[in-house]
């Protein structure tokens, strides 16, 4: 059997007066209808001061007095559906009052004004005239005496209800104290978890910092080696097209040389007088025979122009280059040394395990590695 408290008659009436209260708000003040109450075409409701300020602002040029509205006639717009509402030569003051909902209110005024009855002690739902003084032990639920006596209790271990409820409140507030402590536990460790958080995002940033100048400083020390070879090559440029333009020069002014000696033997040629020409000949043939034999050419050798000396290989380095890794060298040896302390091996295994080199694996291979040579000690 079940008991009724009697409560829900109370709360009911209170939720029915919680809801009529939601139907007497006016949608545009968001207060209770003041009288007079208006009813629109649309069947909605407006104070009618609040549909005469909605009048006014649908119509601002119409001529005013006081506030009010002057002009016949004119529309305005429902607030709660925007059903267009066309007033008469009477304005707002020609719409049809709301006499129920006005007598509702008032109504409603008088109920919320009445002082709360005190809740009444709860009473067995079985025995109407029984109040509920006993804690049914079996069933955990209240009851009355006379359920005891020869009611759905009678064959049940009862107590008194003052006994249980300062039991299960004692039971209650201890459980809440538990909560409490623990929801305060729980806490200190959000606490610290957010400084963890704090702590991990700023070493992070630290870290990345402290990363970006590394690596600032090896392009710095990319870009001043660049320069340095960049330099040689320059020079070494400038020397051999030195030397080339020497030799030119030094054809282009023996072609010079040539010619005209060439033309002074073309223009000698032309002279009629033998005596004259036999005395200048023997001078002109020495010349013509000291620049034909005189004049050494120089030439340069093959590949001369080749610069494959500079050629650079940088594989070497892009490989080292792509291998930069974080040191986790020391963090991995010292995961190892906790690992033997705690497999209790002898002194002579664990020198032996400590000669692996940690360098020569990556570090998830040096993990395997080492406990590879546990397992076989």
């Amino acid at each position: 059997m079940s008991t009724s408290l009697n409560y829900k008659s109370f709360s009911k009436e209170q939720q029915t007066m919680d809801n009529l209260e939601k139907q007497l708000i006016c949608p545009i003040c968001l207060e209770m209808f003041t009288k007079p109450v208006v009813i629109l075409p649309c069947q909605h409701n407006l104070c009618r001061k609040c549909a005469s300020d909605i009048f006014q602002a649908s119509n601002p040029y119409l001529p005013t007095r006081g506030g009010t509205t002057v002009a016949s006639g004119g529309r305005f717009r429902c607030p709660s559906c925007r059903h267009e509402v066309v007033l008469d030569r009477h304005g707002v003051y020609g719409l049809q009052r709301n006499l129920l909902v006005e007598n509702i209110i008032d109504i409603y005024k008088q109920e919320s004004t009445r002082p709360e009855r005190k809740c009444d002690q709860p009473m067995c739902e079985e025995h109407e005239d029984e109040r509920i003084n006993i804690y049914c032990l079996n069933c955990e639920m209240p009851t009355c005496s006379l359920c005891k006596v020869f009611g759905a209790h009678k064959d049940c271990q009862v107590a008194p209800l003052t006994n249980v409820y300062q039991r299960q409140k004692s039971e209650l507030s201890d459980g809440i104290a538990v909560l409490v402590g623990s929801n305060d536990r729980v806490q200190g460790i959000v606490t610290q978890l957010e400084e963890t958080c704090k702590t991990v995002e700023e070493c992070c940033r630290r870290q990345k910092e402290q990363l970006c100048e590394k690596f600032d400083y090896l392009y710095s020390v990319l870009e001043e080696r660049k320069n340095e070879m960049t330099q040689i090559i320059t020079r070494t440029q400038e020397e051999k097209l030195e030397h080339v333009r020497s030799l030119m020069k030094k054809y282009a002014d023996h072609l010079e040389a040539v010619s005209k000696l060439v033309e002074s033997g073309i223009q000698f040629m032309e002279e009629p007088e033998m005596a004259v020409f036999l005395q200048n000949a023997k001078t002109l043939l020495q010349k013509i025979t000291e620049a034909s034999k005189g004049f050494q050419m120089e030439k340069i050798e093959d590949g001369y122009e080749n610069m494959n000396q500079f050629t650079v290989n940088l594989s070497r380095e892009e490989k080292i280059i792509r291998e930069i890794d974080f040191d986790r060298v020391i963090v991995i040896w010292i995961s190892l040394i906790f690992l033997l302390v705690h497999l209790h091996l002898p002194l002579s295994a664990q020198l032996s395990l400590m000669q692996m080199p940690p360098i020569a694996y990556s570090p998830a291979t040096t993990y395997i590695n080492f406990r590879l040579r546990v397992c076989s000690l």
